[in-house]
């Protein structure tokens, strides 16, 4: 069990940076590159398929890491995180701006990944006092 738990983390934190790369390359790449507009890859709704497969394996890590370390802090954080990548993809560049959306985006999963990867150390640490 721990082994999926500890995968499912890190499957959040690398999607979760996923999301971050998403939004600072895209335009770079697509100034840089325009021809490459028709990929899926630079389509708005991408970004939108990280968040749907981020909040699913999140919530299964940090519901099943809770019953091992009982940190309620890492709920709320993880639920602000999710919350905040929701709010950029539902309002988008067109009701945030590029600014908010790409910060949103930042921030959402930076706490994203900072609650699993201390997941990750709170069930490592209560196993080890079991």
């Amino acid at each position: 069990m721990n082994i999926l738990l500890d995968f499912s983390d890190k499957t959040a934190v690398g999607l979760s940076f996923a999301c971050v790369m998403h939004c600072i390359a895209v335009p770079i790449v697509l100034i840089a590159l325009p021809s490459l507009s028709g990929f899926f890859a630079f389509d708005e709704h991408f970004h939108l398929w990280l968040v749907f497969a981020v909040i699913p394996v999140s919530l299964l890590a940090i519901t099943f890491g809770y019953f091992n370390h009982y940190n309620k802090q890492l709920f709320f954080i993880s639920g602000v995180g999710m919350s905040m990548l929701l709010a950029a993809v539902v309002f988008g560049h067109d009701g945030l701006g590029d600014v908010g959306e790409i910060g949103l985006t930042i921030v959402g999963s930076a706490l994203i990944a900072y609650c699993h990867l201390r997941n990750i150390a709170l069930r490592k640490r209560s196993i080890q006092t079991q």
